[in-house]
């Protein structure tokens, strides 16, 4: 049983990108899905397809490289808010991701979404991850 499905998620990620792997499968839930959705919107990811196995269903992630110099389009995931130490911030007190290049995703009460998508909506929330 794993405590905090967001970190297996971000760390399934980190690991495959590791080992240059071209697909990655996670098991799925909506926070999941939608995270996935925000990384492929932002350019973070290749493509993406959620499948469904009778149970939970899977997502199928294909990473993205640099066709040149083979590096992964995502250099860093780091979890922010964990079940041990929330962490929540108004939309005021957002920080910004390496200086705006990269997206911080939050849990707001309208959904789940990029710092900047929040702070026009003027919503705050739980900051699930940091991504560079």
């Amino acid at each position: 049983m794993v405590t905090d499905p967001i970190a297996d998620y971000l760390t399934r990620i980190r690991n495959a990108q590791m080992a240059n792997h071209r697909i990655v499968e996670i098991p799925a839930s909506n926070l999941k899905k939608r995270i996935t959705e925000i990384l492929y919107e932002k350019g973070y990811i290749l493509k993406y397809k959620f499948e469904d196995d009778n149970k939970q269903g899977l997502i199928k992630i294909a990473l993205k490289y640099d066709v040149n110099t083979k590096q992964a389009a995502i250099k860093s995931l780091e979890r922010i808010s964990r079940p041990g130490l929330r962490q929540y911030s108004k939309p005021a007190d957002f920080k910004r991701v390496k200086n705006g290049l990269g997206v911080a995703i939050i849990s707001t009460s309208k959904g789940v979404m990029t710092d900047k998508e929040a702070k026009i909506q003027n919503v705050g929330g739980e900051i699930i991850c940091h991504i560079y």
